[in-house]
């Protein structure tokens, strides 16, 4: 356990490298090494050494984020600065590129991409990833830890490589994961998990379905039987692909994850036994809050590192609807990133978090 890493993050122009570094930037443990950003530089800004942070950002301008820059990505630079651990917020494609020579200089990763969160080949597939069945890929993959500390934390511990989960996929893992565990659920019966997100959790750059036009005034359904989360609940949940029915919705807000479950149990259960189960399987997790009177909402939980869950049953016991919230760039993202480096440090869970 140390005081002192130095860290750095490629894919800070983007919406969750944003609140990535602003994270780095307040952590207690890493206010003597500030973090080394990198990425691609436009040649007439390499005269300058790179672009100031504060230009591509400019909430963080100021404070200890006034003379650093984006630098011009080599891997002699984040040698040369001794970077220990590197945060990849960036495509899947690059992530799947750059992790095997990160890995190879030493440098721990905690990758915010898709390109090592899936442990079976069949739920790759919607990758199309180029190197899928080589044999540096089934050896990388074989040492990802999928990044959730609530489900994984000891083999996170130990990671060198951790692979971030998806946004939506933490807002339904971490709902049903407990119930699933303890065997309630009837999984046969089937379950939905309808989810609804801000617009920042399709990134930064435009597009059709993401311009103001479009999405203002709206809500639209996507990606629906296809979206490249679901193989995560697949495989972290423990269901088949014909016991769980996701549906991801395109809400006209900046930010945040709505997800509305719904599952049948095997046996009538009541209100306090349910509790009693979340309450036990998040005791030592302190970025998830359990309601017990209330259901969650999203406006609670946005620019906090927080997962909100509540429930409520039917009436004869036997159905549950599970309400799920989290702000999708932070604990969907780049705060559960933080968490992971937490944990793989040895430091506390929450530390700069809360």
């Amino acid at each position: 356990m140390t005081n002192t890493l130095q860290t750095a993050v490629i894919g800070v122009t983007g919406y969750a490298g944003a609140e990535l570094a602003r994270l780095l930037l307040h952590h207690p443990r890493l206010k003597t090494t500030q973090p080394v950003f990198a990425g691609r530089v436009d040649p007439k800004d390499e005269t300058r050494g790179g672009v100031p942070l504060a230009e591509i950002h400019p909430q963080l301008a100021g404070g200890n984020a006034s003379n650093l820059k984006l630098e011009p990505f080599s891997w002699d630079l984040l040698t040369s600065r001794g970077v220990q651990v590197l945060f990849l917020a960036t495509p899947h494609e690059q992530s799947r590129e750059w992790v095997p020579e990160a890995l190879e200089r030493g440098i721990r990763v905690i990758d915010l991409s898709g390109a090592w969160r899936l442990t079976e080949s069949t739920n790759r597939a919607i990758y199309n990833f180029d190197d899928e069945g080589t044999e540096l890929a089934a050896r990388i993959q074989a040492q990802a830890v999928y990044g959730m500390p609530e489900l994984h934390r000891d083999q996170i511990a130990h990671a060198r490589l951790v692979a971030n989960p998806g946004c939506y996929a933490t807002s339904i893992i971490l709902a049903l994961k407990p119930l699933v565990s303890a065997g309630l659920v009837d999984l046969n019966h089937g379950i939905v998990a309808d989810s609804k997100s801000g617009v920042s959790g399709a990134g930064k750059a435009p597009t059709a379905k993401t311009h103001f036009m479009y999405a203002a005034d709206n809500l639209s359904a996507y990606g629906i039987f296809t979206h490249r989360h679901t193989g995560e609940l697949l495989e972290q949940i423990g269901a088949g692909k014909d016991q769980i029915v996701f549906t991801p919705h395109l809400l006209p807000i900046p930010r945040g994850i709505f997800s509305t479950i719904y599952v049948h149990f095997n046996n009538t259960q009541a209100t306090e036994s349910i509790s009693q189960i979340y309450r036990e399987f998040f005791a030592e997790s302190p970025m998830v809050r359990l309601h017990n009177r209330t259901l969650p909402q999203i406006q609670h939980v946005v620019h906090t590192n927080y997962a909100d869950i509540g429930f409520q049953l039917s009436p004869d016991g036997r159905r549950a609807v599970i309400v799920s919230c989290l702000d999708n760039l932070l604990k969907g993202a780049s705060s559960q990133a933080v968490q992971n480096l937490n944990v793989m440090q040895g430091w506390g869970e929450a530390e700069g978090l809360e």
